[in-house]
């Protein structure tokens, strides 16, 4: 090493060490690192963040306490096989449209940094994510900290107003103006019951199905870890129970990808089949586990023995002794009480697969955020823009942040919360430095195919279901086009994203399934006639319009299930099995209508023959017409476009601009600009 330092020239090695000099001197005054941002965790949602925080040129540091990034995959799922589609094979190169079958990738400007380069299995292995989490760190150098284990976590005020600080192992400090907390769920989450000691944890348990030879297993829940630990174990245990206070939820029939997925649920054929394998509900509270004590009589002269370590499920109501003992008496036994009870037989282990929670052990007083409402308590309490209740300028993401849309939508893994990183950037970059949501301005006459493009090729919404929608902001024959905004927070639309909505109203497009409850395999389940579109069972679009913002309370009491308030209009487009909303009759045309209704104008398109004609004949042609071939353009004016037409040479010069003929390059390019040039043109989406 010393030989290496001896080979550096003179000026780097002096510019080495005034580097140095000047980063601990600014880094390490007073054992406190200053920051504008600290990203907690280097989980998928931290490294989100950290990129888009990186892009914006922000100050930024993400503090991780292992060695490596997305440290929780290195130890679960315990069985090593994740539940995330790795879909490479779409039969389309569109990006956006293969995110929505590729649920590892994170976002960013590079389109080769995807998850497939690291796994190509549909349902990869866990070590290939820290592998890949590895790669979108150092590909795209972001600024992360490992081995920095935070204890504590308060918040200070001062006169520039309110920061936090994050203390260490080492008892340094780091304070930034915004914290983003990114820890995920890692914390166990326990029930407490008389025997909760003889319980065994999904976190410890032994992962080799040798070990559970021969042997009979309760497990405790019925989640995709409980059905995980069950699968691996089944060839070798002579039985496997669970037990739970909720019936199974199978994710194909609550459209939730967090219930029991079908790659984990080998056990319901066992159940179903009578082989050996049952599932019971009951609430875990009411339970407890014990050991059989033998009682002091004897039998032909010889104490009766039972076999040592069985362990029993018994019922807090049967038990007869006062004391908080794990050791019953045969008259506690439901079997003693219902001879025919179904889980009578003892069990040779006892396993907790009850999931994880948030840990608020770090957090003091003044910077703690509320348990949620929902999930148990086992999450953090959020805004609609993701900031932690009563803790201004801490925000939560990942997995910690799904009390928003708790088994209702996918906020609380990666090709969900994604999304929600994004959105949570754009919310920072209006609040602190004055830069608005990022909009797209159309014409009004584009509205029709920039939405059908959206809904065909859109990944944020189409994962986030109403959850994020994209908001359409009426400026006449205007309109600007804001994507992927929250929708329950639409009461602060302006605030947050920068941007007033007019008199004209607004447009939010949102995905929806159906809210009846049907049979999701049986005959009839999915609505084909477009006049019955609202009557739509799976995933399509919704459109609402609003003549002005909905109020907190409007929001508040909007009808159960629904994403939004009632509007002033509603447009369900009707549902599609190739989920390809594109048909002229079924999906186009209604949308066409629905749109004239709510913006009051004629939104069909017309060839140059039929503009002609109706600038002789009307004293105010079609706003198509107007915007496009009364200003011989053809198309809506667009600076990009107009010097891609110049370049292209697809627009007639000066020199040739008497030159009859039509330019068989012209329909091409309408084609590449996905100009809608008819109500039922079919888009290349």
């Amino acid at each position: 090493m010393f030989q290496q330092i001896m080979d550096l020239s003179l000026p780097c090695l002096l510019l080495f060490v005034l580097t140095g000099c000047v980063e601990v001197s600014a880094d390490n005054q007073n054992g406190t690192h200053r920051y504008e941002y600290c990203v907690l965790g280097a989980g998928p949602a931290g490294l989100q963040m950290g990129y888009f925080l990186s892009k914006a040129k922000r100050d930024y540091i993400i503090l991780e306490r292992n060695s490596g990034p997305g440290s929780f995959f290195n130890k679960y799922p315990r069985h090593r096989k994740l539940i995330s589609i790795n879909k490479i094979h779409t039969g389309s190169r569109n990006r956006e449209f293969n995110l929505r079958h590729d649920w590892n990738s994170l976002l960013s400007d590079k389109p080769d940094l995807l998850f497939k380069k690291v796994s190509g299995d549909f349902y990869p292995p866990a070590d290939a994510f820290p592998l890949y989490l590895s790669m979108f760190v150092e590909e795209l150098g972001l600024r992360v900290r490992y081995g920095v284990d935070i204890g504590w976590i308060r918040a200070a005020l001062s006169a520039t107003g309110r920061s936090y600080v994050l203390t260490d192992q080492h008892a340094s400090n780091y304070t930034c103006s915004v914290l983003l907390v990114a820890t995920g769920l890692w914390v166990p989450q326990t029930v407490e019951f008389v025997g909760s000691d003889l319980v065994e944890g999904y976190e410890s348990i032994s992962t080799n199905p040798e070990d559970y030879k021969d042997q009979a297993v309760l497990i405790l829940g019925k989640g995709n870890s409980a059905f995980e630990t069950a699968q691996s174990i089944l060839g070798r245990a002579s039985r496997v129970h669970m037990i739970g206070s909720s019936p199974v939820r199978l994710a194909w029939q609550t459209h939730y990808v967090g219930d029991l997925r079908a790659v984990n649920n080998e056990l319901l054929d066992t159940y179903q089949l009578k082989s050996l394998d049952g599932l019971v509900d009951a609430p875990l509270e009411t339970i407890a586990i014990a050991q059989h004590k033998e009682d002091s009589r004897k039998k032909s002269g010889r104490k009766k023995k039972e076999k040592k370590g069985k362990l029993y499920l018994i019922f807090n109501k049967y038990m007869q002794s006062q004391e908080n003992s794990s050791e019953v008496t045969g008259r506690e036994l439901p079997g003693f009480h219902l001879d025919n009870f179904a889980m009578r037989k003892p069990y040779d282990r006892v396993i907790r697969c009850l999931g994880f929670r948030f840990n608020f052990s770090i957090f003091d007083s003044s910077a703690r955020p509320p348990n949620s409402d929902n999930a148990k308590g086992r999450l953090p309490g959020v805004t609609a823009w993701y900031e932690g209740k009563n803790t201004p300028g801490l925000f939560v993401l990942g997995t910690a942040a799904h009390s928003r849309d708790y088994r209702s939508s996918s906020g609380g893994f990666v090709h969900g919360f994604r999304y929600i990183a994004r959105a949570v950037h754009r919310v920072l970059e209006h609040r602190y430095h004055s830069n608005s949501w990022p909009v797209t301005k159309l014409s009004i006459t584009q509205l029709q195919s920039w939405i059908l493009k959206r809904v065909n090729e859109a990944s944020g919404p189409y994962q986030m279901y109403e959850v994020l929608g994209d908001v359409v902001l009426l400026r006449g024959s205007q309109c600007e086009y804001v994507e992927e905004f929250p929708v329950q927070a639409l009461p602060q639309f302006s605030l947050l994203s920068g941007h007033e909505v007019s008199s004209h109203g607004l447009l939010v497009l949102v995905m929806q399934y159906g809210k009846q409850k049907i049979d999701y395999l049986g005959r009839n389940r999915a609505e084909i006639d477009w006049t019955k579109a609202w009557k739509s069972n799976f995933l399509h679009p919704v459109l609402y319009y609003y003549d002005a913002l909905p109020t907190e309370e409007e929001m508040r009491l909007r009808p159960h299930g629904w994403p939004l308030p009632r509007p002033r209009a509603v447009h369900h487009m009707i549902e599609d099995f190739l989920t390809e909303w594109e048909s002229p009759i079924s999906h186009i045309q209604p949308l066409r209508r629905f749109l004239e209704h709510c913006v009051q104008t004629d939104l069909r398109a017309f060839y140059a023959e039929s503009c002609f004609r109706s600038s002789l004949t009307h004293r105010k042609p079609p706003l198509f017409c107007q915007q496009g071939y009364l200003k011989q353009q053809g198309i809506v004016h667009n600076s990009w476009l107009s010097q891609h037409v110049r370049e292209a040479r697809l627009m007639p010069t000066e020199h040739s601009a008497g030159t009859s003929g039509a330019d068989p390059a012209f329909s091409n390019y309408l084609a590449h600009t996905r100009a809608s040039m008819s109500s039922g043109l079919k888009l290349d989406l």
